[in-house]
């Protein structure tokens, strides 16, 4: 299966708020935090500096989303990703994943981390591929109740 990876496009809000949701659902709850972001990615991603990409298949159909969320001078955030359960298996993940590495250098990023789930073993197993490293969380909590892994992108 071909896949594209592209940048936000507002006919894709209402994926992005879908593919995550449905991810949640399945995996943990919808949180608070996760409503107003998938709501509003214009104001609480791109406004900030960050990047909504897609993975768009052959008919044009978003089957898979990942954001960048700046959180500060050159740190970035990788988050809300999720792959349409009918295509997972077929490399999407890893597609959306590349794309989100190059956005994060186009972006002349210093640093990159994620939180994520013990109960995730693939997506983890994914985030280790390229070089995701598991390391203390450098703040006590997070803003995700479900996240119990922090990791950093040490290519």
């Amino acid at each position: 299966m071909a896949v594209r990876i592209v940048d936000f496009d507002p006919r894709w809000r209402a994926d992005f708020a879908r593919l995550n949701i449905d991810w949640l659902e399945r995996w943990f709850v919808v949180e608070p935090i996760d409503r107003v972001v998938l709501s509003d990615p214009e104001t609480h991603i791109l406004a900030g500096g960050g990047r909504v990409l897609f993975a768009i298949d052959d008919d044009g159909t978003a089957i898979g989303t990942v954001a960048l969320k700046c959180e500060g001078e050159g740190l970035y955030e990788l988050t809300k990703m999720a792959v349409d359960p009918a295509h997972q298996g077929r490399g999407v993940g890893r597609a959306l994943m590349a794309g989100a590495l190059a956005a994060f250098r186009d972006l002349q990023g210093e640093a990159l981390f994620l939180e994520s789930s013990r109960k995730l073993g693939p997506a983890l197993a994914l985030y280790e591929s390229v070089g995701f490293r598991h390391r203390p969380a450098p703040r006590p909590g997070s803003h995700y109740v479900r996240a119990d892994v922090y990791m950093v992108w040490e290519p």
